[in-house]
């Protein structure tokens, strides 16, 4: 039997549907391997897996993690480490999907061995750096690290902010640590990958639909409540697809309509950078049409 099924794709692309269904007929258990879902303040605006889904087959890694915690892809590792521990003892295939290709990278490549930044190091950066754009705060990080910050989008605060804690704690740049890298939780080659690959045009439509969706479903409400706790707006459920849009519509700078048009449009560009990174980073990965992708994966158990 393989090691685990893993399955990515775009967003809106109905990989949720998908492992739902291989874990019923297998006899599995769904690990999330997205970035936002395991955040419990936006069920809804990230398209997590409803409460029936989770009654019908055991969810882990979805929804464990207060937004007010800058979760890293290192806890990430590490609880995707006990999970499968926790479903090889019970006898189920685990079955890992979701939207974060950085996950999957680090499941079947390892990541690379960052030391641990103090608490008292990134909560001093992180004050500083409230009220600061991520302009301002690439800046910086040109200043002190400019090999990293040539490999960072400026518009990119968390990623910035995170090399910035490195070179602090360490006096190092972070990418000096990334040629080290720890083992993978999973041989790729023991594992069946497949990102799924909708037709462009009814993914996009899809993506659209589906935001309407979320509206009707009670998305801003969420982001309302989410709004009330007043957390740092560079932590990553902040920067979730469709918050900043929402937030901006709830302080009254943009109508609701034009809140979702911004957020699909975001949407939009977001599956294109999924397309690209899995091409580019993951080529253990086999792409197939949503439709195709049950018997490619049936046919790889054999």
């Amino acid at each position: 039997m393989s090691a685990a099924i893993l399955i990515a794709g775009p967003t809106a692309s109905g990989k949720s549907g998908f492992a739902l269904e291989l874990a019923e007929r297998l006899g599995g258990a769904i690990i999330g391997a997205d970035s936002m879902q395991v955040y419990r303040d936006l069920r809804i605006l990230t398209a997590r897996p409803g409460p029936k889904d989770e009654g019908r087959v055991l969810h882990l890694l979805f929804g464990h993690v207060d937004g007010a915690i800058n979760y890293s892809v290192g806890r990430y590792l590490e609880d995707a480490a006990v999970a499968l521990e926790k479903l090889r003892a019970e006898g189920r295939l685990p079955i890992f999907v979701g939207g974060t290709g950085l996950y999957f990278k680090a499941l079947t490549q390892g990541l690379s061995d960052i030391p641990h930044v103090p608490k008292d190091v990134r909560a001093e950066l992180r004050a500083r750096a409230d009220g600061m754009t991520a302009a301002e705060l690439h800046a910086e990080l040109a200043a002190r690290d400019p090999l990293m910050a040539a490999q960072l989008r400026p518009s990119d605060p968390q990623r910035i902010l995170r090399a910035l804690e490195v070179r602090a704690a360490t006096g190092r740049s972070l990418a000096s640590f990334q040629g080290a890298k720890r083992a993978p939780p999973l041989d790729a080659k023991s594992c069946i990958a497949v990102f799924l690959v909708p037709d462009r045009i009814a993914l996009q439509e899809a993506i659209e639909r589906r935001f309407t969706a979320m509206l009707k479903s009670g998305a801003l409400e969420e982001v309302r409540a989410l709004r009330a706790r007043r957390l740092d707006p560079n932590l990553p459920v902040m920067r979730a697809l469709g918050v900043p849009h929402l937030l901006r519509h709830l302080d009254g700078e943009i109508d609701l309509e034009e809140a979702a048009r911004a957020a699909t449009r975001d949407t939009r560009a977001y599956a294109k950078r999924q397309f690209t990174f899995t091409r580019h980073q993951l080529p253990e990965f086999r792409w197939a049409a949503p439709q195709a992708a049950t018997a490619m994966v049936l046919d790889a158990m054999r």
